[in-house]
């Protein structure tokens, strides 16, 4: 990125799964939300959240439709452009880019969301064990993509893990750049951050400071509606309306998609040698601070 106070875009990002140049003929609109994660980190559950917010508490959102993934390349972008250029609501669209592989708009609204590493790679065990050939298919025999295709994963999540952070968010995308990127803008006036710890332990007063960054009043007669439509429980039941395609890319569907939504799972596998190495790591690459925050949801003051 260049020394500015905003971010400029520097270059393309294209695998099995992104297409950055959606972004370079994306046209912004001034109240645009973009919702920012590596993955696995609490992105539908911030749309979800944004939905009922913009929605007002309403039941039974088609949010996966609503809110789609920009730079996932399919379906190609000659499909989504027009599709999101005629939604008439406020929009709020996803992205699991680094900053400086996005076209970043002044005045749109950013909202980054973090989670501790090991819990990403837990969760996406579970994403990608249970991903079945339609999933591989639309990844690996479609056009468009660049470099290897995306490979089915080992039977162990311990070496899937070691996997993962030995080369760097392997098989999916580079991990600790794009916690660099956006932890770097973090005191941008548009830039938001979230951490999904502090989501899990109280959503209520979350979703209220991400509702007075996004300038959207609460309607405090539905406030338990939007409290019951973001639990974890009600989106379990409600999944095929959050998950892409109704959750049709999973075994199980769209309540294997939706999966626990619980930290610390890898305690009870993961040796204190294996540990250690993700600690070790995360503070040489992040730094003290930005770790701190992405272990324990704690920003610097």
């Amino acid at each position: 990125m260049q020394n500015s106070a905003y971010p400029t875009k520097m270059r393309e990002f294209q695998n099995h799964h992104f297409d950055s140049t959606i972004w370079n003929e994306f046209t912004f609109r001034d109240d645009d939300i973009i919702i920012a994660t590596y993955a696995k980190s609490g992105t539908t559950w911030m749309q979800q959240i944004i939905s009922q917010l913009l929605f007002n508490g309403e039941s039974d959102l088609d949010v996966a439709s609503m809110s789609p993934w920009m730079d996932l390349r399919v379906p190609p972008k000659s499909v989504k452009l027009p599709e999101v250029e005629a939604q008439q609501h406020r929009r709020f669209l996803k992205t699991h880019l680094p900053v400086d592989a996005l076209v970043f708009a002044k005045k749109a609204k950013y909202i980054y969301i973090g989670r501790d590493g090991r819990d990403v790679a837990w969760s996406m065990y579970n994403h990608h064990v249970n991903a079945n050939e339609a999933w591989y298919q639309a990844l690996n025999d479609t056009p468009g993509r660049v470099g290897p295709a995306i490979e089915k994963p080992p039977a162990s999540i311990v070496q899937y893990y070691h996997d993962w952070l030995d080369h760097n968010g392997h098989p999916w995308w580079p991990f600790w750049e794009n916690i660099r990127s956006w932890w770097a803008i973090r005191h941008l006036p548009n830039v938001h951050f979230v951490h999904f710890a502090n989501l899990k332990n109280n959503m209520a007063e979350e979703i209220r400071r991400i509702a007075m960054f996004l300038e959207i009043p609460i309607d405090e007669a539905k406030w338990t509606d939007i409290l019951r439509h973001c639990s974890f429980d009600y989106m379990k039941t409600h999944a095929t309306k959050s998950v892409p395609l109704g959750g049709a890319f999973w075994e199980g569907g769209a309540q294997t998609f939706i999966h626990k939504g619980t930290n610390g799972r890898w305690r009870t596998t993961l040796n204190a040698d294996a540990v250690l190495k993700y600690e070790d790591r995360a503070k040489k690459e992040l730094g003290e601070s930005c770790a701190l925050w992405l272990e324990t949801g704690q920003l610097p003051s």
